[in-house]
């Protein structure tokens, strides 16, 4: 089955870490995309560039709206996501548990439909 892992974190927090601090945190993401790799689980994944570069469009009655920034602020914003397919959903929460974002955000475990 296949989970998205959407990964929630501040983003400011995120962009002002120390070069050493954000060269370290890139490591452990790099290992846990090699884990994924070999163990074959790991079927897409990409970080999202900031959310000052997001624009929100709605539609409703036909009539579209575009506005700067994402649909909402909050304390978290949506970092990135991995596409992972695995047995069922203890295998995804594994995975989860070991994204480095884990320590500093939150993994929002979603199924895949199809």
């Amino acid at each position: 089955m296949k989970y998205l892992l959407l990964q929630y974190t501040n983003e400011a927090a995120m962009l002002s870490l120390p070069r050493e601090e954000a060269g370290q945190m890139y490591g452990a993401y790099m290992a846990y995309v090699e884990a994924m790799t070999a163990a074959d689980v790991l079927r897409g994944n990409h970080g999202l560039r900031p959310t000052a570069e997001a624009v929100t469009l709605r539609a409703p009655g036909g009539v579209q709206s575009v506005v700067n920034g994402p649909f909402a602020e909050t304390k978290e914003q949506l970092g990135g996501y991995f596409l992972i397919e695995v047995a069922d959903l203890d295998a995804a929460l594994a995975w989860a548990a070991r994204c480095p974002g884990a320590a500093h955000g939150a993994i929002e475990v979603r199924p895949v439909w199809g």
